[in-house]
């Protein structure tokens, strides 16, 4: 969709340089930018290097605002956030035509919202409640007794289990499977057989929440298992029975969480991260790729970056890494 650098500016509340009667429809890399795209710079290294792109405009920050470029520059405090939203602009998300397919099986009983998509093959429930503008992709189930908002996405092939409460706005991707039953048996001293413990909580995701592909979000044991708004799960997550993830928490992909974890708003949780059952992550904490957080830990520190298992702030493990270096060079000499 083709529109006016200074109508861009306007939407993204950037302050516009150079002639905002240009236009652009589309967004770009700087290697791959051509006429008609918008690229961004989030450094003066990069800026060179985006105003001898072939692009037609130029998002960059504050450091840009004097420069004598050669092309328009939109200026914004956050060059990557303005460049999202411009991108969201010229790039909206397709749409899904209204409808359901005649191969869908929805229950009597089903209550539908206004211009919703159910793809085919999907299967709806008994008593299910979807909201207005929500697609249902090819294949997808929705057990009994589910309440998704209005204005979600839910991709093919996505499996939700009975009574999982859905807010607005929600993107679940392919494979994702949400409420499924928790890890959860007892054993037996006498037998020495595992008899599996209720599972039969429920699962509550908030507004604004996206979920990637093949992520399994498992039900409470008795409570609920809780995603608040605004958080986001990367591909291949699993959060255990009884996890309450706060708001904006942003979680990277092959993370495990176990059973009754919390996670407090904002946190940042890298890839391959493992948690064990009953530990809590305070507001703000940083967990690097591969830590490992132990059983009933409590991690606090808001910005503070934590790495290894057991994880620990970052400047005290590389420190400790300086040290086992040191160890190592030593035994190396004197065994020689």
């Amino acid at each position: 969709m083709k529109t006016t650098l200074a109508a861009v500016a306007q939407q993204i509340a950037a302050r516009l340089v150079g002639d905002g009667e240009l236009e652009v429809g589309n967004v770009a890399s700087i290697t791959s930018a051509r006429a008609g795209d918008l690229v961004f710079a989030e450094d003066e290294a990069t800026l060179a290097q985006a105003l001898g792109s072939g692009a037609t405009a130029v998002i960059a920050g504050d450091f840009a605002g004097k420069s004598k470029a050669p092309k328009p520059l939109l200026v914004a405090r956050v060059p990557k956030l303005a460049f999202a939203r411009a991108a969201r602009l010229l790039c909206p998300a397709r749409t899904f035509e209204p409808g359901i397919h005649s191969s869908a099986m929805v229950e009597d009983s089903a209550r539908l919202g206004r211009h919703i998509c159910i793809e085919p093959g999907a299967v709806i429930g008994d008593k299910v409640v979807i909201g207005d503008r929500t697609r249902i992709g090819a294949g997808s189930a929705i057990g009994a007794d589910v309440r998704i908002g209005s204005e979600c996405n839910i991709a093919p092939n996505v499996t939700i289990y009975p009574g999982v409460r859905l807010g607005n706005r929600v993107i679940v991707h392919s494979g994702a499977v949400l409420g499924s039953d928790g890890f959860g048996y007892v054993r037996d001293p006498a037998s020495g057989r595992y008899e599996k413990f209720p599972q039969i909580g429920g699962l509550q995701i908030g507004d604004d929440v996206e979920i990637g592909a093949n992520t399994t979000v498992d039900r409470g044991a008795l409570d609920l298992t809780v995603i608040s708004r605004g958080a986001k799960l990367d591909n291949l997550v699993h959060v255990g029975h009884n996890v309450r993830i706060g708001e904006d928490v942003v979680i990277a992909a092959q993370t495990g969480f176990s059973g009754s974890i919390t996670v407090e708003n904002s946190a940042v949780i890298g890839g391959q991260v493992g948690i064990g059952d009953h530990a809590r992550i305070e507001q703000g904490v940083i967990l690097g790729s591969q830590c490992g957080v132990l059983p009933k830990k409590v991690v606090r520190g808001p910005g503070i970056v934590f790495w290894g298992t057991p994880a620990r702030p970052l400047r005290q493990y590389l420190k400790e890494l300086a040290v086992l270096a040191r160890l190592g060079k030593r035994a190396g000499v004197s065994s020689s």
